[in-house]
């Protein structure tokens, strides 16, 4: 059986356009084109198309998604990992939902809020978030390494480092309001940091600190979060580690 794509369109709430666009960009490709030029999309295709609005609905950019769904993977053994990923966003959000509940009962009630549990659920839940993508994408074992690494130090340590990388941040956009190019020798010292704050996570090479970069914009939380910084942040910062990349690794 066979679906036209303002069929497909209806059931999925997603607009021709976008398929189209999905289309063009190979992501999803119809079973076949009719002599009219329509697209027609089978099974096959509309449990691709699920695949990719449950990792839109999870934040995931096209680029990783296109990876995801091309990796060959089972489909019962791909949709179990989306599930997992699913059930753990709807903790997060009952986590955040719980705080948020807490507050308001204590706003209401003119208790003296101390604020320590305002945040309650954030950084948990994001950092269970990253370290499941993070293995699908990595791999295991340099995901473990990296906690490995990191397992004992204290959260001083973790402020301490937040603090690096916000300074890094403020680096650049200086270096950004002062005109300076992403290849310039101040921004590759710059973006030096960074690079050395990672490696005590993890030791990316050439290849990978670049697909670093790349994955700051085209990722929308992480883009969100460097938008929140300066607009010309992510693309500025992709450009100077694939600078540094070529340069110095």
């Amino acid at each position: 059986m066979a679906w036209s794509i303002a069929q497909v369109a209806r059931m999925s709430n997603v607009t021709s356009r976008t398929l189209r666009h999905y289309d063009q960009i190979g992501l999803l490709t119809p079973a076949r084109v009719g002599r009219n030029g329509y697209r027609y999309y089978e099974r096959e295709q509309l449990l691709r198309l699920q695949r990719i609005l449950i990792m839109r609905e999870l934040g995931l950019g096209l680029d990783a998604i296109a990876e995801i769904v091309n990796d060959g993977r089972d489909q019962v053994e791909a949709l179990r990992m989306h599930h997992a990923w699913l059930v753990a966003e709807r903790d997060r959000f009952e986590r955040l939902a719980a705080t948020v509940a807490r507050t308001i009962e204590e706003l209401e009630g003119g208790d003296d809020v101390a604020g320590s549990h305002w945040f309650e659920g954030f950084d948990e839940a994001r950092q269970a978030e990253l370290q499941e993508e993070a293995r699908q994408r990595w791999g295991a074992e340099i995901v473990d390494a990296a906690n490995e690494r990191v397992k004992d130090k204290s959260p001083e340590w973790w402020q301490q480092e937040g603090a690096k990388w916000l300074g890094t941040l403020e680096t650049l956009v200086g270096l950004i309001d002062a005109g300076k190019a992403p290849d310039d020798p101040s921004v590759l010292d710059a973006i030096d940091g960074h690079y050395r704050w990672i490696c005590q996570f993890w030791t990316p090479n050439r290849a990978s600190y670049a697909g670093l970069g790349n994955l700051y914009v085209d990722d929308e939380r992480f883009r969100a979060n460097f938008d929140r910084t300066d607009p010309r942040l992510a693309e500025f910062m992709r450009d100077a580690m694939a600078a540094y990349a070529a340069a110095r690794l």
